[in-house]
């Protein structure tokens, strides 16, 4: 099982299943033995196939606590969503708008509007590192591990070093036609260009070692999966995919409207790929039978960000520029609730770089006329993150939002 959710608390259930100890199975007492027994039977009851079984039930038993665990995270996240509380810590991030983020492991790294990249720790909303964009150049989209950051830099890539240090790739291997969205997977960066192709980059030798044709319309989106398939969305709504090795299309999945995609989200847990639409629909594939699975309109307008918790094929938590926050069920796409700022009630509390301002979150239905809730409590979601009980936000504005939710169980 893989403990890699997004934001990294799984580990409270892991934690959970490490103090636990296994048992080996009783082994049986002399007065149950037989007393005679045949060569064959000896060779069984021979110390190292008893060590062998004994270690291959404690293997199942262990797989069975870690599936348990991860079923009651996914659960406990489901409830948090649905039916907890809310409170939104927002505090000033940037000196000029910022509209993307990406949160891995309890850390959030923000930018795309002002000349530097934040990393910051949840615990305090703490900066704790900056990586400044060479001067002149617009970021266009970035991702990060724990040990670097990829970023798409006008019409290249660069990286920077957890270390400090940073590398741009030269002009004649990193430069191409204008690239939308860029996302990377070790050993390779994928950018999504406006002229439809996706040009894949080797990070280390700095060389662009194929370019795949993904559409005739400009790529506006991208995801990849771990089994080496380019999944991108274009401006004229189509969603392709491609291997990553091989060069090869592999298909072309058709909504059945023609909007254009403006997010993808790939689940490796399900096979399911999310995308948002700017008509404001959410809709899903199963990559392994290549239908649609389901459609939803969400929002009046623009879909901007869809994202799920790794390894949870329950929900999926989905933003816009109506700027509300609406949680569906991934297997059907019901909208199971929204949520937006209450702008009426809120709290400050001081911090070594600036203020918390805290607010309270609100939960409207679904058929609730959004137009009566004043824009300054919900503007436009540009991009979202989700961990375990909370949501990052960004809206193109200088305030950066963590939705934090408390299940109702733990306030008892």
């Amino acid at each position: 099982m893989s403990s890699e959710f997004v934001g990294g608390d799984l580990n409270i259930y892991l934690h959970l299943g490490a103090k636990l100890e296994l048992l080996p199975p009783e082994e049986d007492g002399p007065a149950t033995r037989k007393q005679t027994v045949s060569a064959d039977e000896e060779e069984l009851d021979s110390p190292d196939i008893d060590k062998q079984q004994r270690s291959s039930r404690s293997s199942f038993s262990e797989e069975s606590l870690n599936l348990y665990l991860e079923e009651l995270a996914i659960e406990h996240q489901r409830q948090s969503l649905v039916r907890g509380s809310l409170h939104i810590d927002q505090w000033k991030g940037h000196s000029l708008g910022v509209d993307q983020c990406r949160m891995k492991r309890g850390l959030v790294l923000t930018g795309v509007g002002d000349k530097v990249m934040r990393l910051w720790s949840l615990e305090r909303y703490r900066c704790i590192e900056e990586y400044s964009i060479p001067d002149g150049v617009p970021l266009v989209d970035f991702d990060f591990d724990e040990s670097k950051i990829v970023g798409l830099v006008g019409t290249r890539i660069c990286i920077w070093r957890r270390n400090g240090q940073r590398s741009i790739f030269p002009s004649r291997e990193g430069q191409f036609i204008k690239g939308s969205c860029m996302r990377y997977f070790d050993p390779e960066a994928v950018v999504g260009c406006e002229d439809g192709t996706a040009r894949v980059f080797d990070m280390y030798s700095k060389k662009c070692s194929r370019i795949v044709r993904m559409h005739t319309e400009p790529v506006t989106c991208l995801s990849l999966s771990e089994d080496q398939l380019i999944i991108s969305g274009s401006s004229l709504g189509r969603i392709t995919v491609s291997g990553l090795s091989s060069d090869q299309r592999v298909a072309t999945l058709r909504p059945t409207d023609s909007t254009g995609i403006k997010s993808l989200c790939f689940n490796p847990a399900s096979h399911h790929v999310f995308a948002g639409t700017t008509a404001g629909y959410a809709s899903c594939w199963d990559l392994r039978t290549m239908r649609q699975l389901w459609k939803t309109r969400v929002s009046p307008n623009v879909v901007y960000s869809s994202q799920h918790m790794r390894c949870d094929t329950s929900t999926l938590v989905v933003g816009g520029i109506d700027g509300v926050l609406r949680v569906l069920d991934q297997n059907t796409g019901e909208i199971l609730t929204s949520y937006v700022m209450d702008h009426g009630t809120s709290s400050s509390s001081g911090r070594t770089h600036g203020v918390i301002e805290r607010k309270i979150g609100k939960r409207i239905p679904h058929d609730y006329n959004i137009d009566r809730i004043p824009k300054t409590a919900r503007p436009p979601i540009t991009c979202l993150a989700v961990g375990m009980q909370k949501v990052i936000t960004t809206h193109n504005s200088k305030n950066i939002r963590m939705w934090k939710f408390n299940n109702l169980r733990e306030l008892n």
